[in-house]
């Protein structure tokens, strides 16, 4: 089934002192450049001050590190995981400009992030990453027969949204696009759920999530919402080509006028025990039917 196709070790510089940090460590200090004190004020939600968000955990961190678009700027480690990763970044170093690592203490790290934020004793102040457009996964799509793309209705947890990006990028998505409201943003939180997802895949926020829809239909792109009252399973759908999954939020499930702008409505098989999976789940199993495929 197709839609017609239209074309469209960081080395310290020279004459650097080293420094001996509270725990014993050595970092280098380099003269008339004293280290920056970040804000805390943002610790409730993960901002490091001056446009700035702190990405924390290892695998969120070192993905970071190694994208090329995503601007780094202060890097933070306790002395255990400097122990750990400190060659995975001396090595990322050799190929772009990082930020000299800091050793710090435990607690020290620990009050700059959100409370209860599971850091493994690495965090990473960054900008934002650059915008993703529509037409970036339509040029992605290009040449494909196959090919999928995820779409989240007003799914505003972003621990949900994280995980799905976790999944989209596991089973081989093009990318995840998400309205600009009623959506979560780029945050650490969600960085931590994607688990290194989000420098690996696109995120796309639109304006309008129907016309978003309408152009990718006109690029090919068959739209499938998924909902507990469709009258075919997805299995039983048989889809194939260009698809666009798109899933609602929790509760409200799709709103009517993503419904309408669908051309299937599909379900998952499941038994009466639980009343419906939460959306990262079904999104999960959504993806590996039609990757199956």
């Amino acid at each position: 089934m197709s839609r017609p196709r239209t074309p469209s070790s960081p080395r310290s510089p020279q004459g650097a002192r080293p420094r001996q940090t509270a725990d014993g460590d050595k970092t280098d200090h380099h003269p008339g450049r004293e280290r920056r004190e970040l804000p805390r004020a943002g610790r409730a939600n993960g901002h490091a001050g001056g446009g700035l968000l702190w990405l924390w955990g290892s695998h969120p961190v070192l993905a970071a590190l190694n994208n090329p678009n995503r601007r780094c700027r202060r890097l933070l480690l306790t002395a255990e995981a400097m122990h750990t990763h400190g060659e995975a970044i001396a090595a990322m170093a050799q190929n772009r400009t990082l930020p000299q690592p800091e050793v710090v203490e435990r607690d020290e790290l620990d009050s700059l992030l959100p409370e209860g934020a599971v850091n493994q004793g690495i965090a990473l102040a960054a900008e934002p990453l650059p915008a993703a457009d529509i037409s970036d996964l339509i040029e992605a799509a290009r040449g494909r027969e196959a090919a999928v793309i995820i779409c989240l209705d007003q799914v505003t947890d972003p621990h949900n949204v994280g995980a799905v990006l976790r999944s989209a990028a596991a089973f081989g998505a093009l990318g995840l696009v998400v309205p600009d409201r009623h959506a979560p943003d780029e945050t650490g939180t969600l960085a931590k759920s994607a688990s290194g997802a989000l420098e690996a895949l696109p995120l796309v926020r639109v304006t309008n999530l129907v016309r978003a829809l309408e152009e990718l239909k006109q690029n090919g792109f068959w739209i499938a919402g998924l909902a507990g009252d469709a009258p075919v399973t997805l299995a039983a759908a048989k889809l194939s080509g260009r698809i666009v999954l798109v899933l609602g939020s929790e509760g409200e499930g799709l709103r009517r006028l993503t419904r309408e702008h669908c051309d299937h409505l599909v379900k998952l098989p499941q038994s009466d025990l639980v009343e419906s999976l939460n959306v990262s789940n079904a999104a999960a199993v959504a993806l590996y039917e039609l990757i199956r495929r």
